[in-house]
């Protein structure tokens, strides 16, 4: 995986702008804050964050994958303000359960979501390298 920084432009924080990767391919479908069983514990955004990350390290583990294979994030948020009022622990949340690295990402604010008690829903694609050639004897 390499981070994509154009010469110059300052780096973003939290995030990259692009991100270049080969290998398998893994889409995790928009993930939201309720557990295995499908309950919500929290109506609060950083606590549903927390849970929505759990799920998605979760379905990426199916597919041999972990945090550092996320090459992309798309959060969708019910409020914005909200979201950005609970940066600092959402920040906690994401340095715990997925990591320090730069994936690309975008967050957007919309009306609602499918689920009414969901307030962050969050779709990942990761890739898994190409294992290296076998060393030739």
């Amino acid at each position: 995986m390499r981070i994509l920084q154009p010469p110059g432009w300052p780096r973003p924080r939290g995030y990259a702008n692009g991100i270049a990767a080969r290998g398998e391919l893994v889409f995790v479908a928009g993930m939201i804050g309720w557990d295995a069983d499908g309950v919500f514990h929290s109506d609060d955004i950083a606590d549903q964050v927390r849970q929505t990350l759990l799920n998605i390290v979760a379905v990426l583990a199916e597919a041999g994958a972990g945090p550092a294979h996320i090459v992309r994030m798309t959060w969708y948020v019910t409020d914005v303000d909200a979201y950005v009022r609970a940066y600092r622990e959402i920040g906690v949340a994401f340095r715990e359960i997925i990591g320090g690295f730069g994936a690309a990402m975008t967050a957007v604010e919309v009306s609602r979501l499918v689920e009414p008690d969901a307030k962050v829903e969050i779709e990942v694609t990761a890739v898994i390298p190409d294992s290296p050639p076998p060393e030739q004897e």
